[in-house]
């Protein structure tokens, strides 16, 4: 029987993307999708598609042997502000599904693993600029909590039982094609859809308040590339920093005014400003360039105009 790699979390804003990538790569039956509801999304549905709680250990077991899971991308995950409002229930999907995955791992009934960390393991006392592959972690969230007792898991597993689990810590991620799913960076997705249908927008971040982010095309393709990388290239089994493009509000504000004159962009914010602050405003990703070859493709002014040219088309707007 062929092998098949298995996407959790597969209706997500990454897992969308990161699935119909795959499957025009591999095509449909090579890649089995899952996630807790049926997608919105028609494209979904024309591959392998499985209804699955995460979180459920026999339930993920049963799906992987039944389709000869060799890899599992695991993108399940309560993102920062909505795991400020349910901070039990995200500590518990975060860290169970993780667990259930590197068990299967361990116990070979898979073999390779990709789960996203993110820059929310970062917190305070970490350096602001250019922020070290190894560094101070203090994270202020449990979303970041989550992710850095995951990337321990990863390293320990590796370590222990020589689980091959890859990594890369996500800065925000933009993307036209899916919607946001409850993330403090979930504005410069906002922003662009605002500009499109009202020519107004107000940031739930202050002006000034830069924050590492990447346009969603690269950080599919890094996804892809660090999973297919040579074992002896993925040279850190917790988690890659990553870097793409730095920007406050501002900045993305004034690239859409070039193409969209009459945008507003106003300022109000709220909770999410405190956790935003706690993050870096720029990455050091020589780790990840050196190992194995990263680098990215979009820089603000091209992601601006993709997203606003896609957008224009998606929304059906002359």
């Amino acid at each position: 029987m062929k092998r098949t790699t298995l996407v959790l979390g597969a209706c997500g804003q990454i897992g969308t993307e990161l699935t119909l990538t795959l499957r025009a790569k591999y095509g449909n039956d090579a890649i089995i999708a899952t996630d807790i509801k049926e997608p919105s999304l028609i494209e979904l549905k024309e591959g392998p598609f499985e209804i699955l709680d995460a979180s459920d250990a026999m339930g993920l077991r049963a799906i992987c042997e039944k389709h000869n899971v060799h890899t599992v991308y695991h993108l399940v995950a309560m993102l920062s502000a909505t795991g400020e409002m349910f901070p039990m229930k995200a500590w518990d999907l975060n860290m169970k599904s993780l667990l259930h995955v590197l068990e299967l791992a361990k116990e070979k009934v898979i073999e390779k693993i990709f789960w996203p960390s993110s820059i929310a393991v970062f917190g305070p006392t970490t350096p602001k600029q250019n922020t070290p592959q190894q560094t101070v972690m203090e994270p202020s969230t449990v979303y970041g909590i989550s992710k850095l007792a995951g990337e321990r898991w990863c390293e320990y597993y590796f370590n222990k039982y020589n689980v091959d689990v890859r990594s890369i810590r996500y800065p925000g991620l933009i993307s036209w094609k899916s919607q946001p799913g409850g993330g403090t960076t979930d504005y410069a997705v906002e922003i662009y859809y605002k500009a499109l249908e009202e020519g107004r927008y107000t940031s739930f971040l202050s002006k000034h308040r830069a924050l590492p982010m990447m346009y969603m095309e690269d950080a599919i393709r890094a996804t892809i590339e660090l999973t297919e990388a040579s074992s002896e290239n993925v040279k850190v089994r917790s988690s890659y920093n990553l870097a793409g493009i730095s920007f406050d509000p501002s900045s993305i504000g004034t690239s859409i005014k070039k193409m969209v004159p009459e945008f507003e962009l106003n300022f109000k914010p709220d909770f999410r400003e405190e956790i935003a602050a706690s993050w870096p405003e720029s990455i050091d990703d020589s780790a990840a360039q050196l190992d194995w070859g990263w680098a990215p493709k979009y820089d603000l002014e091209a992601m601006t105009e993709a997203m606003l040219t896609n957008l224009r088309a998606k929304l059906q707007l002359s």
